[in-house]
């Protein structure tokens, strides 16, 4: 018997029915019954990671503690589980092959012929067993990126047909996740797409052992039947999944439908203990019922596709539930902010945060923005490029260094406060190169971030090319930015913030990538209660 389970998670019909966050709950409702358990992602596309991918292409790109470029849902993972993920847990299509070549350029198969089977599946095997091999865990969950049956994922849906053999009966399952739709013009549910999907699979060698079904509508009885006959699997193991409000809700929605249940039983593990979500329930309470309510604007590049900031979205949830707040997130284009523009789309904002990216591409907007809550008095967080910009504002508007800017943005300009860092400068493959991962940061004495983490030193995660520039530290500090979080090895600028504004703090980090349900990020935390003073007292200012 082997010592670790497997639950493979599929995906039919269409893509984003929510495998991640189904993946995710699964996971969350083993974890509270007391079962050590993790998740990995194995995309199928070329890309070795999602590091070079446009965010209007892919989302946004996680990254983790060990510096791995990742898919967003690895996001959901920890903010789920709470639970640290690394490189093992997002695995592409790109890097199996780099691999197998690289060995193959090596000698390592003896002079055989390089093919699919058994060299490709061989591989991800291996990658899918790496995490259930360490005896960390009692079950891996891997979630199959893409739809059954489109060309890239067939070496994907071979690996996981081969190993549900190779572990023998009760110790791999497969969760196929379906769409069943909503036809308005007939008035009912359809459930053929879903039998096509399962067919899909078959043909593929797998036998699906739980459906999961997406839908709008609750399923009748009749129609479970149905889908339980035709797709060959029992009664109890098909699983609706309907719209939530909040994906937070999916968890109580899959333990109401016994998901777990049926898991543990075709897995024959002990189903002894009920989960324990009370800490889940209550952070879903604070959520669902706040006492107050801010309106925060989050100003970027790629704010037309929400993926792409779902960390900072995620964070402000964690962190509105821990205030009683609910934080409405208003989305702001950079590009289209101005001077003639910026008042009308800043003014009545609770709090303003100012978004990572790349590129030259809508920044004089941010800075604009950096401006105007500044003089205005508006809490500031300003996250990566987000920080860039708080210095190279401060230095044209305060110091009066008028052509002060990033190299990023002019190579050759007179007062680069932004610069490249001294390790990027040789630097020429732009994938997996980059300040990635956590590194430590000590921040200063009586400074706001002190008091906010409540600890001298933190570790947080990077994924940025350009730094502070040393050389104008001290010209910035005596006029006012203080520069309050160092790396205490390499003396990089972490953190800046204003003493003499209500709350404006800008890092250089990403404090949105480990901020969980359980933990919610403590600069989040305090941004969003800053909010909630500042509209406290402009409210009473108004009416006094």
């Amino acid at each position: 018997m082997a010592e670790t389970k497997y639950i493979f998670v599929t995906g039919g019909v269409t893509s984003s029915l929510g495998k991640g966050i189904i993946a995710a709950s699964l996971a969350k409702l083993l974890q509270a019954r007391g079962y050590k358990v993790t998740i990995q992602k194995l995309d199928p596309y070329i890309n070795v990671d999602p590091g070079t991918l446009n965010p209007y292409e892919h989302g946004e790109c996680y990254v983790t503690d060990d510096g791995a470029e990742t898919d967003l849902d690895l996001g959901h993972y920890e903010r789920f589980l709470n639970e640290k993920t690394s490189q093992a847990n997002n695995v592409t299509t790109g890097r199996i092959y780099q691999s197998v070549i690289e060995k193959e350029r090596r000698g390592e198969f003896l002079g055989k012929t390089v093919q699919v089977i058994p060299h490709i599946t061989n591989e991800i095997k291996e990658r899918i067993q790496i995490l259930g091999k360490s005896g960390e865990y009692d079950i891996v969950i891997t979630e199959i990126g893409g739809t059954v049956g489109d060309i890239e994922s067939l070496p994907y849906i071979e690996s996981v047909r081969q190993l549900l053999w190779e572990l023998g009966d009760n110790n791999a399952i497969v969760v196929h996740l379906t769409l069943v739709p909503f036809l308005s013009a007939a008035g009912e549910l359809k459930t053929k797409p879903t039998q096509h999907s399962v067919k899909t699979l078959m043909e593929s060698g797998i036998k699906a052992d739980i459906l999961v079904c997406r839908t709008e509508h609750e399923l009748s009885d009749d129609l479970r039947e149905k889908l339980a006959l035709f797709c060959n699997v029992r009664r109890e193991a098909v699983i609706q999944s309907i719209d939530a409000s909040t994906i937070y809700d999916v968890p109580n929605f899959m333990l109401g439908e016994g998901l777990d249940t049926v898991t543990l039983k075709k897995l024959n593990l002990p189903d002894e203990h009920h989960p324990d979500l009370e800490k889940w329930n209550a952070f879903l309470d604070r959520h669902k019922n706040p006492k107050h309510e801010v309106t925060i604007g989050l100003v970027g590049k790629y704010v037309e596709l929400q993926d792409s900031y779902k960390s900072i979205l995620e964070s402000f949830i964690h962190a509105g539930a821990e205030n009683e707040v609910r934080v409405n997130v208003e989305t702001i284009h950079s590009e289209y902010i101005d001077e003639a523009t910026i008042k009308n789309k800043i003014s009545h904002l609770d709090g303003v945060l100012v978004a990572p990216g790349f590129g030259e591409r809508g920044i004089e907007g941010k800075i604009d923005t950096v401006r105007y809550v500044r003089e205005n008095k508006i809490p500031f967080l300003g996250i990566c490029l987000g920080m860039q910009m708080a210095v190279i504002e401060f230095a044209r508007n305060v110091l009066g260094l008028k052509e002060a800017n990033s190299t990023e943005m002019v190579r050759d300009t007179p007062h680069p406060v932004i610069d490249l860092m001294e390790a990027q400068k040789e630097i020429t493959d732009k994938g997996g190169t980059m300040r990635l991962g956590a590194w430590k940061c000590t921040l200063k004495e009586h400074s706001l971030a002190r008091s906010v983490y409540g600890e001298a030193t933190i570790m947080e995660r990077h994924r940025h090319r350009y730094e502070f520039n040393d050389r104008y530290k001290e010209q910035i500090e005596a006029a006012g930015l203080k520069a309050t979080g160092l790396n205490p090895d390499t003396g990089l600028v972490e953190v800046v913030e204003l003493p003499d504004h209500p709350w404006f703090v800008g890092v250089q980090y990403h404090p949105e990538y480990k901020s969980t349900v359980a933990n919610p990020h403590p600069l989040f935390v305090a941004f969003v209660k800053a909010a909630l003073k500042y509209k406290q007292e402009e409210k009473s200012a108004t009416l006094a």
